[in-house]
């Protein structure tokens, strides 16, 4: 564990999963999510973000004749076996590992969940709070939101997930100004530039609002298997507050966006300078004026 205080920085990595890597097993997903693994550790990363959905490149084997109604389950079915295969990955080599998002089945339905398993033992789960009609429709994914947001530590940072379209939600950003968030991790899935633009644009709104780092990455490429998402198009990135100490930008690393076609897949290691970031929350920001509240104003209609 790293104390507060016992260094400034820590070090992440984010990996823009190509979807058309095509596993032909669970097994051999798990043997490519350790390729990543080691790869962070090699370049000295104690985290490795994965994005969202990607477990479907896993539709790569799914039966024959599965139709697209049927996707999640066979998906979250998936990811119950998958989890166990690649759960001491973390403490293995010393990286903890958000290993996107994977569909599970819950009493209330399917919800599109990220999991974090940590290089000390744990296994954290966060639900997509705000779920797009497509995952929503009863015709493709009918999955489930979530409703509980939550904030937890690792490593001595306080951080939480906002998965995808919740980034752009600047209720959820609300939800957490007041618990000195450090990091904020973002793994998302965007067919086009125009959902690739909403979701990083949001990311780096929210560094500003919560004076934290956000770290966002999204698949790209196209599953074998898939019967809904032809194209996928993202990026990587660490998004900081627009201050003089970060080079005024709030753009601390990024790697450009890629559809994946040639067989694309970002893979960024950056630094989060977390104790700047907590001295300037504690009142050396420029302008930023705390974990802001709206109490003392109304909405006048007219």
């Amino acid at each position: 564990m790293i104390s507060r205080g016992a260094m400034s920085d820590y070090s992440i990595a984010l990996w823009s999963f190509n979807l058309g890597r095509a596993p032909g097993s669970v097994a051999d997903m798990a043997g490519q999510i350790e390729e990543g693994v080691k790869r962070a550790a090699e370049a000295g990363a104690r985290l490795l973000v994965l994005p969202e959905y990607l477990i479907e490149c896993c539709l790569a084997f799914k039966p024959d004749g599965l139709p697209p109604e049927q996707e999640m389950s066979f998906l979250a079915s998936v990811g119950a076996e998958l989890v166990p295969m690649i759960r001491h990955f973390p403490q293995k080599h010393g990286v903890s590992l958000l290993a996107g998002t994977m569909p599970v089945t819950t009493a209330a339905g399917i919800t599109n969940t990220a999991v974090l398993l940590t290089a000390d033992g744990r296994d954290i789960r966060q639900d997509k709070l705000s779920l797009t009609p497509f995952e929503q429709s009863a015709d493709t994914w009918h999955l489930t939101p979530g409703t509980i947001l939550r904030v937890f530590e690792l490593d001595g940072l306080k951080m939480a997930v906002l998965i995808c379209l919740d980034i752009e939600m600047p209720a959820l950003s609300c939800l957490l100004a007041g618990h000195g968030v450090d990091l904020l991790l973002v793994p998302s899935m965007t067919e086009k530039p125009s959902g690739y633009y909403r979701v990083f644009g949001c990311a780096k709104a929210r560094a500003v609002e919560l004076m934290c780092a956000v770290a966002v990455c999204g698949v790209v490429g196209t599953s074998r298997g898939t019967t809904q998402n032809d194209t996928n198009f993202s990026g990587a990135a660490l998004y900081l507050p627009c201050e003089e100490e970060f080079g005024h930008s709030g753009v601390a690393a990024d790697i450009p966006p890629t559809g994946g076609a040639g067989g694309e897949e970002p893979f960024l290691v950056a630094t989060v300078p977390f104790q700047q970031l907590r001295d300037l929350r504690s009142g050396k920001a420029e302008v930023w004026p705390g974990a802001w509240t709206a109490d003392h104003v109304s909405v006048a209609a007219g």
